[in-house]
């Protein structure tokens, strides 16, 4: 995909909003969704995912944190969420011992950090997000994908965030 296929685009300025712009997301997510965050090391990723867990129920008993090492987390809320990362991973074909499959096509949302590594195992309909840094606290959003859902997800937060 290219900037060209940008079909949402937001600025946060520091880690609240990106929290905010996960957890508008969030509460609009629908099963079956997957969220496919790119970015460099401490652009956000976590941070959004953390808040798009709390839009989606996730109780405050659970800690969102990125799932580096045990590279699954899972965490009940009103569709169950599968938090992924696959920084770890040397290529897609490692991603069948973690259930992946069962992940991305079951009944609950899937969010999987640096999901560049494994771009050719997404499925065509997952939302892509990219984080950029733009200053020290300052970050770009960009969302691509399947155009109804973006908008359908996106619709209220330029008043939210």
């Amino acid at each position: 995909m290219t900037d060209e296929d940008v079909l949402f685009q937001k600025e946060t300025t520091g880690p609240d909003q990106t929290f905010r712009l996960g957890f508008c997301v969030g509460l609009k997510a629908c099963p079956g969704d997957v969220f496919a965050l790119c970015g460099e090391l401490g652009a956000g990723k976590t941070c959004f995912a953390a808040g798009l867990a709390r839009g989606l129920g996730v109780s405050e008993d659970y800690a969102v944190t990125s799932p580096t090492f045990t590279l699954v987390n899972e965490y009940p809320g009103r569709c169950r969420l599968y938090h992924l990362d696959v920084y770890r991973l040397d290529h897609s074909r490692q991603l069948d011992d973690l259930g992946y499959e069962e992940c991305v096509s079951g009944d609950g949302v899937t969010v999987i950090e640096w999901a560049d590594k494994i771009a050719d195992a997404l499925p065509p309909d997952a939302v892509i997000v990219d984080f950029c840094y733009a200053a020290e606290n300052k970050r770009i959003i960009s969302f691509k994908g399947p155009e109804e859902k973006i908008l359908a997800l996106v619709r209220d937060i330029k008043t939210e965030v």
